[in-house]
């Protein structure tokens, strides 16, 4: 994993993290690993076998016995496709659930590091330079206002045609912010060395441009 060049980018849901992720990825010719959909598959997998969010060694089980692909468009968890199935509310909540538990976090510890494969990898999640790549060479914060990224939500939903309240996407987004940045294991916060980017006020393509430029400077572009 040394010799193989990872650039994370953290932040809090909605931040866009993922979509800059996949598209400095693309740009690049690298690896993207969407780690905050391993969480997504442990919490729906989780729920689909009976097993309560908060069934520490049920999870850690079913962490060690799935069988997990990711492809362009399609996620396979035990030969079902569930790139849709993990993109809703629910799944959302329920990841940040699960990540909460310390031992199921360190049960997929490895599985994330293994995404570190040549010509390298873009990590995008909330504990990627902070624990899992902790010597990448580029780290990133990526995050926006909570109303915003409510905002964002909210269009993407009414896009799809579901129907759904402002107010409650972001009091969810609140709760999970809570969440996720006060639990015992891995909270969510910058590493020392990452750039904070704050998307607020700048759309997808001056994002992913920043990114760029910060791989430029550090030598890991071409």
């Amino acid at each position: 994993m040394a010799t193989v060049p990872v650039i994370t980018i953290d932040g809090p849901g909605g931040s866009g993290k993922g979509t800059i992720a996949h598209r400095v990825a693309d740009c690049l010719g690298w690896h993207c690993l969407d780690s905050g959909a391993l969480y997504r598959i442990m919490a729906v997998a989780g729920l689909a076998r009976g097993l309560g969010l908060d069934d520490e060694a049920g999870l850690i089980q079913l962490a060690n016995e799935l069988q997990i692909r990711f492809e362009p468009d399609h996620i396979w968890v035990d030969g079902d496709d569930l790139v849709e199935a993990i993109r809703g509310e629910v799944a959302g909540a329920g990841a940040s659930q699960v990540g909460s538990l310390p031992s199921l976090r360190v049960a997929l510890l490895q599985r994330q590091r293994d995404f570190a494969v040549a010509p390298g990898l873009v990590a995008d999640g909330r504990d990627m330079g902070t624990v899992v790549f902790l010597d990448a060479p580029l780290k990133v914060y990526l995050t926006a206002s909570a109303e915003e990224r409510a905002r964002r939500r909210y269009n993407q939903l009414i896009n799809k045609g579901q129907g759904v309240s402002l107010p409650s996407l972001l009091e969810d987004i609140c709760a999970r912010d809570d969440r996720d940045m006060n639990r015992a294991v891995a909270p969510l916060r910058p590493a020392a060395d990452a750039v904070l980017i704050d998307s607020t006020q700048m759309n997808i393509d001056e994002v992913v441009k920043a990114v760029l430029d910060l791989a430029a400077q550090r030598g890991l572009t071409v």
